[in-house]
C-alpha cells in the first residue's frame, strides 16, 4: 500500500489534528497489518542523539521514520504530527519504547486506542508490545485496566483527603483576603479621623468591596463615595 505524507488519518490525537475513518469491526480484535511499519522517535532537548533510534527502527523494517527532539511533557511535537498525517489504514506505527510516544500510560493509552480505531497498529520494540496480535491486545487492554483502576484510586484518595480536612474543620480553597488580625487593624483605622475606607483598602491590599464584605455593619459615607470617585 503506498502512502501520500498529505492525504493520511486527520483527526485529534495528542494534541495534534487528525481526521476520523472509522473502521468495522471488533476494538478488541488485533488490527491486521496491510501496510507498511511506520517509526516514530524522539529524543529530549538534552539528549540529541538520535542515531540508536533510528538504526533500531530502520533494523525493524521502517519505510519511514519521523523524529522528534523536545520534552516528553511538551504537547508542541511537529514530527508527529506529520506522522499522523502519513499513515494509513492498515499501516504499524513503530517506536523503540513506550516513553518514546505517551507522556504518561494514560497518554498513551489514548494515541493508542485512536489508532485502533482507525485501524492502525502499534508497535514497541523493547517492551514487544504488538497490537497486530491477539497478544499484543490482550497487554494493551491490560495496560488500560490498569490506567483506569490507578485513576479511580487517585479520584477516591482525594475525596477521602477532603472529606477528612472538612472533618477537622479545615478551610479548604483560597485562603480569605482578609484575615482576622487585617480586620482587626482595618476597625483600628476606621477610629482614625482622616481614613477612609478607599485608603484602608489600599493600605491592606484589597479591594473596597471586600473590605465592606468583611464590616458588613459599615456603609459606604460620602467621604468614601468621594475617594473612590477621585481614585478613577
Amino acid at each position: 500500500m503506498s502512502n501520500n505524507p498529505t492525504t493520511g488519518l486527520m483527526g485529534t490525537l495528542d494534541g495534534v489534528t487528525v481526521t476520523p475513518m472509522p473502521v468495522e469491526g471488533d476494538l478488541l480484535a488485533p488490527t491486521p497489518l496491510a501496510g507498511v511499519l511506520v517509526g516514530y522517535g524522539r529524543v529530549s532537548t538534552r539528549e540529541q542523539n538520535l542515531a540508536r533510534q533510528q538504526a533500531a527502527l530502520t533494523a525493524a523494517g521502517c519505510a519511514k521514520c519521523f523524529f522528534d527532539k523536545a520534552s516528553g511533557k511538551n504537547t508542541d511535537r511537529p514530527e508527529l504530527a506529520k506522522v499522523f498525517e502519513y499513515i494509513r489504514p492498515g499501516d504499524v506505527l513503530t517506536v523503540v519504547s513506550l516513553d518514546r510516544l505517551g507522556r504518561s500510560l494514560e497518554d498513551l493509552i489514548g494515541i493508542v486506542g485512536r489508532l485502533k480505531r482507525h485501524g492502525v497498529g502499534f508497535q514497541s520494540l523493547h517492551e514487544k508490545l504488538d497490537t497486530t496480535t491477539a497478544g499484543g491486545m490482550f497487554v494493551f487492554h491490560v495496560f488500560a485496566a490498569l490506567a483506569e483502576f490507578l485513576r479511580t484510586i487517585i479520584v477516591a484518595n482525594t475525596n477521602e483527603g477532603l472529606a477528612a480536612a472538612r472533618a477537622r474543620g479545615q478551610r479548604l480553597g483560597r485562603p480569605p483576603a482578609m484575615t482576622p488580625e487585617k480586620v482587626a487593624y482595618a476597625l483600628q483605622l476606621l477610629a482614625e479621623p482622616n481614613r477612609t475606607m478607599t485608603s484602608i483598602a489600599k493600605l491592606l491590599g484589597v479591594s473596597r468591596s471586600t473590605l465592606y464584605s468583611a464590616l458588613p455593619n459599615l456603609v459606604p459615607t460620602q467621604r468614601d463615595n468621594q475617594a473612590a470617585l477621585q481614585d478613577r
